[in-house]
């Protein structure tokens, strides 16, 4: 049994005045509100996620 890899982001960054679509995937991440963190499957898919929005967030 192997275990699932994870990735911890963290909001570091408002999305206020960004991109709706940036804002959508800061919320598609599960990030509310500045400082929040997410823990997540390493996944090629959320790591897209988090390529598309690496101004805002920081992987912990």
């Amino acid at each position: 049994m192997s275990e699932k890899k994870t990735v911890t982001v963290k909001l570091v960054q408002s999305p206020i005045g960004t991109r709706a679509d940036h804002r959508a995937t800061v919320r598609g991440l599960g990030l509310r509100r500045m400082n929040s963190t997410a823990v997540l499957e390493d996944t090629p898919a959320v790591r897209g996620m988090i390529n598309k929005v690496r101004y805002m967030v920081a992987v912990v």
